[in-house]
């Protein structure tokens, strides 16, 4: 798997790119990350890679020339790695589909993609009508460029990849995935077993292991249900609740 990124502000990634599990599938290249600066390709002496927009208003504009030439060398260099240069090409925008489970899931079975980092007020139109085939966003906000976005989707899509996590299956227990039917996650207790005068839940010292995960199902019913009630409509409306999680939401309903 193979992402390209094309960013004025490479160096932000090197952190990103060394720190926490994730950081064994870059340094061994079962994800490898190439980074590639505009400025690299931009004419002139001062490397220029943004201008006045057309019309007037406020900020600069991502020029597209530089992007044309970075686009070139990182096409010739897929090609030369052995790779496919038409790789799908992700701009994050506000007009972008938003970043969910289900979206994560799918691009982990894909073979990687070129991210376009926007800066300043955008990138101009045509370059993005020519090249871009997907846009994503993080949410109804906007950052000051598309670094952070691009680390977000990265890092989703890495820890899904095999051997990326320490517990092969640790990841089927997030929140949102289809082995919790959807639903949020249940709250977690290590050591000690009464911390400031809490204790943990009873069920999970129990050693029963039944009990112990019809309690995680009651509490993820719970959260859900008291934060996100659309992920347990959408897990009945697929047939994902059974009778005794029914029986617990009513139970529960006035304190929920």
């Amino acid at each position: 798997m193979r992402f390209d990124i094309i960013t004025l502000f490479p160096e932000m990634f090197a952190p990103f790119l060394e720190s926490g599990v994730t950081r064994r599938a870059y340094s061994t290249g079962q994800v490898a990350v190439h980074l590639w600066n505009p400025r690299d390709y931009a004419q002139g002496n001062y490397r220029r890679v943004d201008d006045r927009p057309f019309g007037g208003g406020p900020g600069m504009v991502m020029m597209a020339e530089p992007l044309q030439h970075c686009m070139d060398a990182i096409r010739t260099a897929r090609l030369e790695a052995g790779e496919a240069a038409a790789a799908p090409v992700v701009l994050f925008s506000p007009i972008g589909t938003t970043l969910r489970h289900e979206v994560v899931a799918q691009w982990s079975e894909g073979q990687g993609a070129i991210l376009l980092c926007g800066r300043y007020e955008g990138i101009d139109q045509r370059f993005i009508d020519k090249h871009v085939t997907h846009q994503i966003s993080l949410g109804d906000f906007v950052l000051s460029g598309g670094e952070l976005a691009a680390m977000v989707m990265l890092d989703a899509i890495t820890r899904l990849q095999p051997g990326v996590l320490n517990d092969e299956g640790s990841f089927q227990q997030d929140s949102f995935n289809p082995a919790l039917d959807g639903l949020l996650d249940c709250p977690h207790y290590t050591r000690p077993e009464v911390w400031e005068g809490h204790e943990v839940p009873a069920e999970l010292l129990s050693g029963h292991h039944a009990n112990i995960e019809r309690w995680r199902r009651d509490q993820r019913l719970r959260i859900t249900s008291a934060h996100r009630p659309d992920l347990i409509e959408q897990a009945r409306a697929q047939g994902l609740l059974n009778a005794k999680d029914e029986g617990f939401l009513a139970k529960n309903a006035s304190k929920l």
